[in-house]
């Protein structure tokens, strides 16, 4: 039996696949585009994407366990319902589902929202599943790494309530941990959540002063302002997503993304390891770029 993987090209399921393969995993990947999946020769590719019921099926057979990972879409929520019930129909009830934190409080955000209703039906339909609430991607500062080196300013308004970001290495590891764990386990386990965060909650102007202390010269937070991010973004995303961006923003804003007291321990003791920080991960970044 093999344990597919959904969303394998992206910045966290090819670690998800590199973790499984390290581990011994029998592994299977749903793709749209086999060309673009570099994956080892023992990874079984199947083509197609989550609203295309046939190759889901196909993906599904000899399937024991599923990392369910969607990408921010229009359809998002229409993708994970029809994945979870096809993987329900091919008998499929263990599941890695990758969410993210506080999906059940920021409901105002679509990929929020979804995430939480997806977890809902996890919940209600039988499913043996680990749900992996999932913080801020420290990958994300790769699309703002220009705005900083060229200008001095920290664009993103991620507030003075703290965010504590996550690096996607640490995410894929702990997916790929729990995934094993579900489909070795001869008995079926519970729902359980575990939240997924970074090791230090940092505020917009500590984020500003991690760039400067790295680069060695001035870098200012740009500031709480979720309408001119939404401005920006738009100017090189579909303007539905700019817009949910900006609301995702209000919410770091005006509750901050914070841990919850044991989570940095939990996921230390998990992985036998120091979570990645935010400086280290600025610190390769920098470098690479230099």
């Amino acid at each position: 039996m093999s344990i597919l993987v959904t969303g394998a090209t992206g910045r966290v399921g090819r670690h998800v696949v590199d973790q499984l393969v390290k581990r011994g995993a029998s592994v299977r990947v749903l793709t749209r585009d086999p060309s673009k999946a570099q994956f080892p020769a023992s990874v079984d590719v199947v083509q197609g994407d989550l609203l295309d019921i046939d190759a889901l099926r196909t993906a599904f057979d000899g399937v024991s366990t599923l990392f369910l990972l969607n990408a921010v879409t229009g359809d998002e929520f229409t993708q994970a319902i029809i994945t979870l019930n096809v993987a329900r129909e091919a008998g499929v009830k263990r599941v890695v589902y990758l969410s993210v934190l506080h999906a059940d409080r920021f409901v105002n955000v679509p990929h929020f929202a979804v995430k939480s209703g997806a977890e809902q039906m996890l919940k209600q339909m039988g499913f043996s599943a680990t749900i992996l609430r999932a913080t801020y991607f420290i990958d994300n500062e790769h699309m703002i790494k220009d705005v900083v080196l060229n200008h001095g300013v920290y664009p993103m308004p991620i507030g003075s309530k703290g965010v504590a970001m996550i690096d996607t290495r640490d995410i894929a590891e702990v997916a790929a941990i729990e995934l094993i764990h579900r489909d070795q386990s001869p008995a079926t386990l519970p729902i359980e959540t575990i939240n997924l965060v970074g090791p230090d909650t940092l505020t917009g102007t500590d984020v500003a002063a991690i760039w400067s202390d790295v680069l060695g010269r001035p870098v200012a937070y740009g500031g709480d302002d979720p309408a001119g991010f939404e401005q920006n973004m738009a100017s090189f995303m579909p303007t539905w997503m700019a817009y949910e961006m900006r609301l995702m923003a209000e919410r770091y804003v005006s509750d901050g993304m914070l841990p919850e007291a044991g989570d940095v321990e939990r996921l230390t003791k998990l992985l036998g390891r120091p979570l990645r920080s935010y400086r280290g991960f600025i610190s390769d970044i920098t470098t690479t770029a230099a």
